[in-house]
């Protein structure tokens, strides 16, 4: 093997990225960006795919809907719709769980699961302090209900757009908008039926500081809600909302889905519903380098042949002949162990190109293979650091690493079940 291949140079800077992806040494952003300085300077990459990344539509459709989801929460529509959902189940334990799971997994299917989170957080906690109950019971179901709820539509949680967009990049026929409800809606109700039936028993007993954690959610009200209590502002958001959305679900040839998202968060800052600043702030830009850098990486898997060589690898390690069902079940195993201590959106950033070479490698449809890596990559159950609702109700719910362990760990699996069983009945191969 030539050592300073393209493809050689290709894995090397990919296994450098991995490593820097896990500790998170240097910001997530910079090692995408990094990696695609690298192989631009190695000469793998010319200099124009670089940076090609950042004049990706898919990076226009993040920063629209983000801009969006922002609006919901500055507005004070999020927090409105999570306090009625709250005084409809009421205020004891198993009502509580149950109402806030749902308008968690709800809002985060077309919004921010963190933004989602940050919102709910402060009304729950301040009806647990004055039930003189424990919102350590309330707390992790609410940041894993959120998590779930991503999967249901295309624009729910990065990972899915960064499965669409590998498709496309490919030539390949891209999934629909509410295509991803066919699986997100199952793993959100297993989520949800797993939490109120087996996982509340395993959650923390004791009561929280509710003091400490009323300071805590309140300053995530504070920064979430600056502008929140006026009714034309929260029905105007709701609509252009509901719009986007509708808009997007039609899958109008000339009016694409970033043109969609895009328009939304133009009239809402026209309307005043969210300040230019507010909307550029509400921009994860963690997100969107992330994911610029990490398009020309995926070009250089795919030009060099690099994502041959592990396609190749991965296929020798399962048989000659290996079931299209267990190659699923292995990059699930592979992108659900990786973002419990890595970003859900570099997790599927690094797994969905590979996923593509190794499908096309044994002959069978990609779609099946993309959804099973975009779901996993979502499934962040089992540590506090996996996503970050599970880090923003760590220290407001005083919960240990073992509490996400315990409860964490058997919702993956069941998921993991849950996908073996419908993907492949969902999206042939």
């Amino acid at each position: 093997m030539d050592f300073f291949s393209p493809a050689v140079i290709t894995l090397l800077v990919l296994a450098v990225m991995a490593v820097l992806f896990i500790t998170e040494a240097i910001p997530l952003a910079v090692t995408a960006m990094s990696g695609a300085l690298a192989l631009g300077i190695f000469g793998v990459i010319t200099p124009a795919q670089v940076f090609s990344g950042l004049s990706n539509s898919t990076v226009v459709l993040f920063a629209g809907m983000f801009v969006i989801g922002s609006a919901m929460f500055h507005t004070g529509l999020a927090q409105k719709i999570g306090t009625s959902t709250v005084r409809a189940f009421g205020t004891g334990e198993k009502g509580l769980l149950l109402g806030v799971m749902l308008i968690a997994a709800a809002l985060s299917s077309v919004s921010s699961n963190t933004g989602t989170t940050a919102a709910l957080m402060p009304v729950i906690i301040g009806i647990c302090a004055a039930a003189k109950s424990s919102a350590s019971r309330q707390l992790m179901p609410l940041a894993f209900a959120a998590s779930a709820g991503g999967t249901i539509t295309l624009v729910g949680t990065p990972p899915n757009i960064i499965g669409n967009a590998a498709l496309n990049a490919s030539g390949l026929q891209p999934f629909g908008f509410f295509e991803f409800a066919k699986i997100g809606i199952p793993v959100s109700l297993v989520a949800i039926a797993y939490i109120m039936l087996v996982g509340r028993h395993l959650l923390p007993k004791e009561g929280v500081r509710t003091e400490e954690a009323l300071e805590e959610a309140a300053q995530h009200a504070k920064e979430a809600a600056a502008e929140s209590g006026s009714p034309r502002k929260m029905a105007l958001t709701g609509a252009t909302l509901i719009a986007v959305v509708c808009l997007m679900a039609l899958d109008i040839k000339h009016f694409p889905l970033e043109m969609a998202a895009v328009s939304g968060a133009v009239f809402l800052v026209l309307t005043g519903c969210i300040s230019e600043q507010k909307a550029y702030r509400g921009i994860d830009w963690v997100t969107i380098f992330l994911f610029a850098g990490m398009m020309p990486v995926a070009t250089a898997l795919d030009n060099s042949g690099a994502g041959k060589i592990i396609a190749d690898q991965v296929i020798s390690l399962m048989g000659d002949a290996p079931s299209p069902q267990l190659l699923c079940i292995v990059l699930f195993m592979l992108s659900a162990a990786l973002t419990q201590f890595m970003s859900n959106t570099a997790s599927a950033a690094l797994l969905c190109p590979l996923g593509i070479s190794i499908a096309a490698g044994i002959g069978v449809s990609p779609q099946a293979v993309i959804m099973s890596i975009c779901i996993a990559a979502s499934c962040a159950f089992a540590t506090p650091v996996g996503t970050p609702p599970n880090t923003l109700v760590l220290g407001a719910g005083k919960y240990r690493f073992m509490d996400y362990v315990k409860v964490g760990v058997p919702l993956v699996i069941l998921e993991l079940i849950v996908c073996a069983v419908l993907i492949p009945l969902l999206w042939p191969f």
